[in-house]
């Protein structure tokens, strides 16, 4: 084993061991379910390659490691060992066996050995502090920008359930083409709409989803679909909580309710301080309970004091002056924190609902289609017609299957493609 300062730089796939504190058992980590609790199996166990796999390069596994442990609802029942993945039962077993034959004098010098949440956290906050702002404050694409926080990944290609996808009707190929398929692999939702193929026995239909990869309860990787919904219903309760107009008129103008509220567990009963937010995409209302908030240290360049952060951490937005932009100009800006991406988000007033007449207009964020007359878009040409500009595109068929080619633009008042033969932008 290696302490978090002697990591190899060779990128190579790792895993966690976890020390029970109240057991003194050792298992290999697996996931952590949706309410903080730790899944991990016993070395000898037949889930055993179902377990952690974790890109071994410094900054992505301390990305993972932060990510990891702020999920846990009790962490300091544990302690945790970064091992190689192929090295991972034989080091768990002698782990255990240690452990059986010392004395709780002896079982301290392992201290050395843990990855240590304090270091990785003090290494993390300097690199924030270092870095460029990853957030361009004239990004057109950006649907309230997100400051990314982790370039690890938590699936691996072979990971994906490809014969699922293919029931759908999606293909690696398509998913990269739209650039979709990293925010797969790093557990995220897509970053847009795709139309997949679902079938209700009878019949299929297309409907606009957001996917995401997932562990189920037997440690296997499936698909979760994210489907369009309407407009939550605030007049009823959301797990437990009842929404007020100020809540109602929150969540629809910026995405984020703005306040910790207490939220009931559906399995335990019990009363969780959390975050609430809606995916502005899938209208689907995102809890998260406040041990999972994480609050940034330094955003573009600008030290936060404790006033801010405990702002931020109370769900309100927060202006920020003089921020660096990666073009290393200087801006100002609305952040808060948002519970579907888990971070927070840039508030541009262009991406912000408006009101007419005290009525919130609904879908105040638009996506370009990923599909075009039954073609999958690049992703190179949903950024042009993100940012107003023209995308050539070939490889079109007519009824009679004759190819043709021409100019897409997005009208954003009507709110679809529009085709032209010819470049509308040229004289």
């Amino acid at each position: 084993m290696k302490n978090i300062g002697n990591q190899t730089t060779i990128s190579e796939v790792s895993t966690l061991l976890v020390l029970r504190h109240l057991t003194n058992s050792v298992g290999i980590v697996q996931s952590v379910n949706p309410f903080g609790n730790l899944i991990d199996v016993k070395p000898d166990c037949r889930k055993v390659d179902t377990v952690m796999r974790i890109d071994s390069s410094a900054g992505s596994f301390m990305d993972f490691y932060a990510d990891f442990y702020h999920q846990l609802k009790n962490p300091a029942q544990y302690s945790f060992f970064k091992v190689r993945e192929y090295e991972a039962q034989e080091t768990a077993k002698g782990l255990q066996e240690y452990i059986d034959g010392s004395s709780e004098v002896e079982k301290q010098d392992l201290k050395e050995f843990e990855v240590s949440i304090e270091v990785v956290d003090a290494i993390r906050n300097k690199k924030y502090a270092e870095r460029e702002c990853s957030v361009v404050e004239n990004d057109f694409n950006s649907r309230s920008s997100v400051i990314s926080h982790s370039s690890h990944y938590r699936y691996q290609i072979q990971d994906v359930p490809w014969e699922t996808m293919a029931e759908i009707g999606l293909d690696r190929e398509k998913l990269e083409s739209i650039g979709a398929l990293e925010s797969l692999l790093k557990g995220y939702k897509t970053p847009m709409l795709i139309p997949i193929l679902l079938s209700d026995g009878d019949s299929v239909s297309i409907f606009d989803v957001r996917l995401q990869l997932r562990l189920d309860d037997r440690g296997e990787v499936v698909i979760r679909i994210h489907r369009v919904l309407e407009k939550p219903d605030f007049k009823g309760e959301f797990m437990g909580h009842e929404f007020t107009k100020e809540d109602e008129l929150n969540l629809l103008k910026s995405g984020n309710m703005g306040r910790v509220v207490g939220l009931v567990d559906p399995w335990t009963d019990e009363v969780i301080p959390s975050l609430l937010s809606m995916d502005r995409l899938t209208n689907e209302l995102i809890p998260l309970r406040m041990e999972f908030v994480r609050i940034p240290a330094v955003i573009c360049g600008v030290i936060l004091n404790l006033e801010q952060v405990k702002i931020l951490r109370d769900g309100k937005p927060l202006f920020i002056e003089n921020m660096l932009s990666k073009k290393r100009t200087l801006f100002s800006a609305s952040v808060q924190f948002n519970t579907d991406k888990q971070w927070i988000e840039f508030l541009f007033k262009k991406n912000l609902k408006g009101f007419e007449g005290g009525v919130v207009r609904r879908n105040f964020e638009r996506e370009v289609p990923t599909v075009f007359r039954e073609k999958y878009l690049r992703k190179w040409q949903m950024d042009k017609l993100r940012a107003g500009e023209t995308a050539y595109i070939n490889g079109l068929a007519n009824k009679n299957g004759k190819k043709y080619q021409g100019y897409l633009s997005f009208d954003w008042r009507m709110e679809k493609i529009e085709f032209s033969f010819k470049n509308p932008k040229k004289k």
